[in-house]
């Protein structure tokens, strides 16, 4: 059974019944329901009254009233009456100022990094000041650029997967001149087979005293005494004087071409040779390091061996050049490192070339492929003997010229 008195329908608070107890609110407090207003929690007393002693805003007291201080003179904060202040608006401006700031520090701490850890993976062997009777400089900068045929750092399984055979030390497999001019650049190639006057020299090792040695193919002075002798006999030949030296070996470059994900290549036509290992078809195609090595080397599948060899050589360093050169693998560690340290321990340069020099060769092997500048065999007049290339001197001389004092070059290659 239900004993509580049931309440008639509709009732209403009893306004004659009013509480006068200790704490009992102002009759202007009250009169707040009496009017019909919604009660309203953080309505205080300070408020009904007019008095507000800090506390009931959670201000420290004594603060100072007015506007903006939760004071009767104004609302409580900025924005919206009864809102608090959260301090000043954060300074975008100066954050990315100091996030690009951060950047820029960390691109160049990470760039001089990289730049002095491949400078001491270079191998400044070659020391020019050995090279006695030098031309003049020129206009341009000049680089000698070789490959050899040495099989340092190869396995045997290395050597059989490449077709390199095993003859020991080493001999220049491809040589050629590359002219850095304001007037546009230039690759000569020089067939290894040219017929040339080995000059006088002194020996790199010994510091003997060798005599002149005439009619002998341009490749026999490297087998004599290495790079010094075939930078002297260059410059002997030609009148041209060689800046820098760099010289790469088949490991290395097979090396590099694997580093870089292989080098796209469009061949004219295709070709094979069982000495070389080359197979290949016709057409746009991505050659890795051990066809690329082949590519290169190939020249008894050509009717004029060396010549056409050269060509090939040409073509594919140009194309090697411009994917090295690019910001795609520049500014992509993860394609730079591998690159970088697959080539610079195997490649020799000349005391005095830097990591900057070295690019600049790069960039300028770059821009004759993108058709700044020429490719060209060395103007040949005809066969000499023992199956060597007699040069066409006044053309030789001609082209040399143009280069010393970085003219376009107009010569052209009989060949």
């Amino acid at each position: 059974m239900n004993e509580w008195p049931e309440q008639p329908e509709g009732a209403r608070p009893m306004r004659h019944v009013q509480r006068r107890a200790q704490g009992q609110q102002s009759p202007q407090y009250q009169q707040g329901y009496d009017q019909g207003q919604a009660y309203n929690p953080n309505f205080t007393q300070a408020q009904a009254t007019g008095y507000d002693s800090g506390y009931s805003t959670g201000q420290v007291y004594g603060s100072p009233q007015g506007p903006g201080h939760g004071g009767p003179g104004g609302p409580a904060g900025p924005g919206a009456p009864g809102g608090r202040s959260t301090g000043p608006a954060p300074d975008w401006r100066k954050r990315i100022k100091i996030g690009s700031i951060v950047l820029v520090v960390g691109v160049l701490a990470w760039g001089v990094g990289t730049y002095a850890w491949a400078s001491s993976q270079m191998r400044n062997e070659v020391d020019l000041s050995k090279v006695i009777e030098r031309p003049a400089e020129g206009d341009c900068t000049t680089y000698l650029i070789v490959g050899s045929d040495s099989r340092e750092g190869m396995t045997a399984e290395d050597k059989k997967k490449l077709h390199t055979g095993s003859a020991e030390g080493k001999r220049t497999d491809s040589m050629m001149i590359l002219a850095a001019c304001s007037s546009g650049n230039t690759m000569i190639s020089l067939p290894r087979d040219s017929w040339v006057t080995i000059p006088n020299f002194v020996g790199s090792e010994s510091g003997k005293a060798y005599p002149a040695r005439g009619g002998s193919k341009l490749n026999a002075a490297y087998a004599m005494d290495g790079p010094e002798l075939l930078v002297r006999t260059v410059e002997f030949n030609t009148g041209l004087r060689i800046d820098h030296y760099a010289e790469i070996g088949f490991a290395g470059f097979a090396n590099i071409v694997d580093a870089l994900g292989g080098v796209e290549l469009n061949i004219e036509k295709g070709f094979k040779d069982k000495k070389s290992g080359a197979d290949f078809q016709a057409g746009e195609q991505t050659l890795n390091g051990e066809q690329a090595l082949a590519f290169v080397r190939t020249r008894y599948a050509f009717a004029e061996s060396d010549l056409a060899r050269t060509k090939n050589q040409q073509k594919f360093l140009s194309a090697l050049a411009n994917q090295a050169a690019t910001p795609g693998t520049i500014l992509n560690p993860f394609k730079l490192y591998p690159t970088l340290g697959a080539g610079l321990d195997t490649l020799i340069v000349d005391k005095d070339m830097s990591l900057w020099d070295l690019g600049q060769m790069f960039f300028a092997m770059k821009g004759i492929s993108g058709g700044d500048g020429k490719s060209m065999n060395m103007p040949i007049a005809g066969s000499a003997p023992q199956g060597s290339l007699k040069w066409d001197m006044p053309k030789v001389k001609q082209l040399v010229e143009q280069i010393k004092n970085d003219q376009k070059v107009t010569v052209e290659s009989n060949r």
